[in-house]
């Protein structure tokens, strides 16, 4: 499996167009990705079996589903269960973070985030793969 890489798909969850287009375009500079969006939480459940995602990036403050209902949902789901997911949000707080990350978040960043941030978090994530068998801890964080 060292030969070609195959192109992972990553979701976006983003009610903001302007920041799904700004975290789309700073995920596909990565290279080997292409890009799904959703403008919700609701799009993103429609849009979720049509893909085999490899990462899902999702906000948490949307309307309809927020991203923390999505995770508790995409974690339940033994289809999707696998796939990690990062949250981008302006929710700052400790407890916002320890809230995701329990509820099966890779990764948590606070917007606004400069590219480079975004870049690493999602390549480590992509590298790491799909979660289970590796065990729960994440070093690091």
């Amino acid at each position: 499996m060292s030969g070609a890489e195959s192109t992972r798909w990553v979701l976006v969850v983003e009610d903001s167009s302007a920041m799904r287009s700004f975290i789309r375009t700073t995920v596909e500079e990565i290279g080997n990705v292409s890009v799904a969006e959703a403008a919700s939480g609701f799009d993103a459940l429609r849009v979720l079996p049509t893909r085999p995602f490899s990462l899902i990036i999702t906000d948490i403050n949307m309307p309809d589903i927020n991203g923390l209902e999505l995770i508790g949902y995409v974690k339940e789901h033994p289809h999707f269960s696998a796939i990690p997911m990062i949250i981008v949000s302006t929710e700052k707080t400790e407890e916002d973070r320890r809230r995701g990350i329990s509820l099966g978040a890779a990764g948590y960043l606070v917007k606004p985030f400069a590219p480079g941030d975004l870049q690493a978090l999602v390549g480590r994530v992509l590298e790491e793969g799909p979660l289970g068998s590796s065990g729960r801890g994440r070093p690091g964080g």
